[in-house]
């Protein structure tokens, strides 16, 4: 029986200090996409919204079930070059990345990708499971047995990931196949949902009933309620039944939505108005060199007006140079002192943060942030141990190159404990093919 998509996309900024969403999510009639900027200052914005605008063309392209994991996967992979030249073209934009889990309609098949920790759940008969596997380090744990799923809930470092879309060869997204089944409801969420509220209680809100704008709306609102830290994003959808499905117009949120929009009434060319025209247009607007800056009402030619030239202003009249001065400086004081409490303040919270690195190829615990302030360095050495790291796995041994940041100290001595583990592992022969190089 033929199956359409009935769905319904909602974001918002979250509780915690990003002032922007990083977080791009759109739904379509064939296709839901959902991306977890990441980079904070290095425009994660810029990178869930790139692979937004590269996937959305896959919608209603009605690809035979052949062809379309290849060109989802192929679809994902362009969006990763993208972002390797968007980097490659402006430094600002060196060490974005983003998750994305995409989910594409063909006939009665779905197709899923995946990279990164953001999850796709399925309700079916009144079941919900994950469809997804995260790309995480606390994954990675789970999968050798060393921590139980009670304990990942909560672990330290459960916001650590191991996979995501980075513009490297080798970011390469999951596939899979499923048949879509009428009655099944599809969520796809970043962890803004997931690391704060109970899968039971999303479950709960899933089987609810309510239509998919509704049940949006109230998964947006746990979140909130149990103060998400982090912008949290949804996509549901319902598996419906082809002849009864109502038409549906595409819905694109979160930095896609922001970026897509242009309100330039001088733009010469014809601006998106659909939802789908703004998620095409991201990556062509991302990728735009910034226009060349230059001093106000200069004149043609960029030639700077000769001094005394021209009508003298009434603030620069007699008897207002002083007091322009004082103010000048004045302000300059103020931003001093600013900055001082600002660098002391810093240093401050800095030194109750702990990280688990490297020192001279040795396995150390930092107190601080792996970072420096100017002159000012932002970690010191807390506890040297005596695990070499050429003695690591290459996975851990690539992840304390990387720097572990913990919540405390007792946390970083528990990572201390899992990469000693680790290491032992290796040293007694049962680390399997994890242990080469």
């Amino acid at each position: 029986m033929p199956i359409a998509l009935r769905y319904a996309a909602r974001t918002d900024l979250g509780l915690g200090s990003k002032s922007r969403n990083e977080d791009s999510a759109y739904a379509g009639p064939d296709l839901l996409i959902l991306a977890d900027g990441m980079g904070g200052h290095a425009a994660g914005d810029v990178a869930s919204s790139t692979v937004v605008g590269e996937l959305v063309a896959l919608d209603g392209v009605g690809l035979g079930a052949d062809d379309a994991q290849e060109q989802l996967r192929a679809a994902v992979l362009r969006a990763n070059a993208h972002l390797r030249e968007a980097m490659d073209a402006s430094d600002d934009l060196e060490g974005m990345g983003t998750t994305c889990i995409a989910l594409l309609r063909t006939g009665t098949k779905l197709v899923v990708a995946n990279i990164g920790d953001s999850r796709a759940f399925m309700l079916r008969d009144g079941t919900m499971t994950q469809i997804t596997k995260d790309h995480s380090f606390v994954q990675a744990l789970l999968d050798d047995g060393r921590i139980t799923e009670e304990e990942a809930e909560h672990h330290p470092q459960r916001n650590m990931v191991t996979r995501v879309l980075t513009g490297r060869e080798d970011d390469e997204p999951d596939l899979s196949l499923r048949e879509g089944k009428i009655g099944d409801r599809y969520l796809l969420c970043s962890d803004g949902l997931s690391d704060y509220v109970a899968a039971s209680t999303i479950k709960d809100i899933l089987a609810n009933g309510g239509t998919p704008d509704a049940t949006a709306d109230k998964l947006i609102a746990i979140a909130l309620r149990a103060s998400t830290r982090d912008n949290v994003t949804v996509v549901v959808a319902d598996v419906v039944d082809q002849a009864n499905a109502s038409s549906n117009q595409p819905q694109v949120v979160g930095a896609a939505a922001a970026l897509g929009a242009t309100h330039d009434p001088d733009a010469t060319q014809p601006q998106p108005q659909t939802p789908a025209e703004k998620a095409a247009a991201l990556r062509r607007e991302a990728n735009q060199p910034p226009p060349p800056q230059g001093p106000p009402d200069a004149p043609a030619g960029g030639a700077t007006p000769a001094p005394g030239s021209g009508p003298l202003l009434a603030e620069e009249g007699p008897g207002s140079r002083s007091s322009t001065r004082f103010r000048w400086a004045f302000l300059a004081g103020l931003i001093a002192v600013v900055l001082a409490v600002a660098a002391f303040v810093g240093h401050r919270w800095s030194q109750q943060q702990f990280y688990v690195g490297q020192q001279n190829g040795v396995v150390t615990i930092f107190r601080g942030v792996p970072q420096d302030f100017g002159p000012l360095s932002l970690n010191d050495v807390d506890t040297r141990t005596d695990i070499a790291v050429a003695d690591l796995p290459p996975f851990y041994r690539q992840k304390v190159g990387d720097t572990l940041s913990a919540s405390g100290k007792t946390a970083a001595i528990r990572i201390v404990e899992n990469l000693r583990a680790e290491m032992v592992k290796c040293q007694t022969g049962t680390g399997g093919s994890g242990c080469t190089s």
